[in-house]
């Protein structure tokens, strides 16, 4: 018996009155447990066997097989973001991307990562925002990191003009050809995103134009290079576009 934080990425049905759940661990990555009679109205594992419950597993662990869920307590209960299902879908989202980039890279800063998005989105901060900074984050540990330092194509570090996922990042004026103009506050923040330790924001001020202007960047590069096709992208961008 061993105790992980965790968070739940999914949980699917099992059996009449159990789950299996696909829990994020710090210590472990990835790893599946079963939460017997957790289905069952009087169990003591039922409001603790869904999605986005963030806490302390003790589990029966068995490696590389379903570990067995005994109990959990709570670490942060993200009452406000459940309450919204807009951030609620932004959650999702985030549960699954980390999912996936976790896979291919099995990094305890991902976990990390993760959590203090969550946190802020549910403190209150704008859900976009924290997604971007998030997917600019990950893209380092996916191995397709654009170039934000200096012209992607001649290494130039200054009369940056614009930002290409074509040509992977910064843009400068020597080597723009006819490239989408992005804004220099956009140029400034994306630079900023990546770099900024998301467990110290207290302070988020985007305008509507620089968020869409680094959210279009971001979708294209991940279209490009990722290779990841997650279902719960679709849902997000039909809300971005309401």
């Amino acid at each position: 018996m061993i105790e992980v934080e965790g968070i739940v990425i999914s949980e699917t049905n099992y059996s009449e009155t159990s789950k299996v759940l696909n829990v994020m661990t710090k210590e472990y990555g990835l790893i599946g447990i079963m939460a017997k009679g957790c289905r069952n109205i009087k169990s003591p594992l039922r409001s603790v066997s869904t999605k986005l419950t963030y806490g302390k597993f003790i589990i029966y662990y068995k490696e590389n097989k379903l570990s067995t869920l005994k109990e959990v307590t709570i670490i942060n209960p993200f009452k406000n973001l459940k309450k919204d299902i807009t951030k609620i879908s932004y959650a999702s989202y985030l549960l699954e991307l980390s999912e996936q980039v976790l896979k291919q890279n099995n990094n305890e800063e991902i976990f990390n990562l993760l959590i203090e998005a969550l946190k802020k989105i549910d403190e209150g901060y704008d859900p976009l925002v924290i997604l971007n900074i998030i997917e600019l984050k990950y893209l380092d540990y996916l191995g397709i990191m654009p170039v934000i330092d200096s012209c992607a194509v001649c290494g130039k570090k200054t009369n940056i003009v614009t930002l290409s996922s074509y040509k992977g990042g910064y843009i400068c004026n020597n080597c723009y050809n006819h490239e989408n103009i992005v804004s220099e506050k956009a140029i400034k923040l994306i630079r900023m995103f990546f770099y900024v330790d998301i467990s110290k924001i207290t302070k988020l001020e985007v305008s509507d134009q620089t968020k869409n202007e680094i959210n279009i960047f971001l979708n294209d590069y991940y279209d490009r290079y990722a290779g990841l096709y997650l279902k719960s992208k679709k849902f997000i961008r039909d809300l971005q576009k309401l």
